[in-house]
């Protein structure tokens, strides 16, 4: 696959899964980006969960996985990006289409009460997510400051997973806080910015 795919593969991941969350928002009724979950939006028992599930968030770890797995082909080898773009990919590329297929409970059911199979499966996927993930852009950014104008793109992802970590410290200290979404929404925001970032490094990689 070239370079030019490839860059598509991670922006349309990027685009479906912003969009979508956008989406599920407007769809959901009393629906507070700060406050609640992307999670909560599709969940059992949402009137649009399954249309916001198989048409958006599906797709969009579809195209995430397909693009970290494809970019190891394409850039330089190393055993520390390989490592980082399988784990991003599988983590957040498949976790992304897992916790899809497994919705939580109705209002992911913080409290943990008579949860369903379906919120043990998805809150597992959630939670390799997000501890995993921001790992595998620090491991990325250690390695490609040696690449042909590497280091813009080190500093990214560095950056990136840095920001990701702590917010994803700060999210698991406080589950039932009144800024969970917004933690959230700030973990997404990084990882995706990263991504969309790598794709172009990826796009004119052949020209470097």
């Amino acid at each position: 696959m070239n370079t030019n795919k490839i860059f598509w593969l991670g922006i349309l991941g990027a685009v479906f899964l912003i969009i979508t969350t956008i989406l599920s928002g407007l769809l959901f009724p009393n629906y507070n980006h700060v406050e609640q979950f992307i999670s909560e939006s599709y969940a059992i028992g949402t009137q649009n969960g399954i249309y916001l599930r198989v048409f958006g968030f599906i797709p969009s770890g579809i195209f995430i996985t397909l693009f970290a797995f494809f970019a190891i082909r394409i850039l330089p080898k190393s055993k520390l990006t390989t490592i980082g773009l399988l784990g991003f990919g599988i983590f957040y590329g498949i976790g992304t289409i897992m916790v899809s297929i497994f919705p939580c409970d109705a209002g992911c059911n913080k409290e943990f009460i008579d949860t369903s199979l379906s919120q043990h499966i998805h809150n597992l996927f959630g939670a390799f997510i997000y501890l995993i993930t921001p790992v595998c852009l620090i491991l990325i950014g250690v390695k490609v400051k040696d690449w042909i104008n590497g280091k813009t793109i080190s500093t990214i992802s560095i950056l990136c997973g840095s920001i990701a970590v702590l917010f994803v410290m700060i999210l698991m200290s406080s589950l039932e806080g009144n800024y969970i979404g917004l933690y959230q929404r700030i973990i997404e925001a990084s990882i995706l910015f990263w991504m969309v970032n790598l794709a172009f490094y990826i796009k004119n990689y052949k020209h470097q």
